[in-house]
């Protein structure tokens, strides 16, 4: 199972931050960008239990993309730097953050191992070009599945959906179930 955290630029490429599980437990994160694996984190795993702050920040002055990685229980964290050439175009167009199934053993998805709770939907925009780190973040409001049609229905369900009072950020759990249509959530 994958756990996508995926942005497009205006020029359609892809940049990912996921979190990869297997059923063999060579659990990972792992940096990709235009399809292609970059990097996998070595020093920040996935533990079960903890929760994991993932960041996307791409860079146009110094032309880089920036994978932060931070386990919020042990506060360890990991941090890639991917640079790139001048033809990249630093402008997100789309993203979203979702969740896919590969089996190579059958045409049948493996069984949801954990429940576990997405929160703290939110993008950021630059507060100081020169300062990666000054960023202004704003969460969420709305949700819309998106079906590419390779499936009919998803082996998860999504419950509890809402705003969490603490931040205000959208959260809501996966689990065991079947979901026709995806998660739709509009404030």
């Amino acid at each position: 199972m994958l756990y996508l955290l995926e942005l497009f630029n205006i020029q359609s490429v892809a940049v990912e931050l996921n979190l990869i599980c297997q059923f063999d437990s060579q659990n990972y994160f792992e940096a990709i960008f235009q399809g292609v694996n970059q990097y996998r984190f070595g020093h920040v795993l996935p533990t079960v239990g903890h929760s994991y702050l993932r960041q996307i920040i791409m860079n146009s002055r110094r032309h880089t993309i920036t994978y932060l990685l931070e386990d919020q229980n042990s506060k360890q964290k990991e941090r890639y730097e991917l640079s790139l050439n001048r033809g990249f175009g630093f402008e997100g167009l789309n993203h979203f953050a979702g969740i896919e199934w590969w089996n190579k053993m059958g045409n049948f998805p493996y069984p949801i191992r954990y429940l576990v709770e997405i929160s703290q939907l939110v993008y950021g925009i630059a507060d100081e070009p020169s300062n990666v780190e000054a960023i202004t973040y704003r969460p969420y409001d709305a949700l819309i599945p998106n079906n590419e049609g390779s499936g009919k229905r998803y082996p998860i369900s999504f419950d509890n959906t809402g705003i969490k009072k603490e931040d205000g950020c959208i959260c809501f759990n996966v689990g065991s179930g079947n979901c026709d249509t995806g998660l739709t959530y509009n404030l």
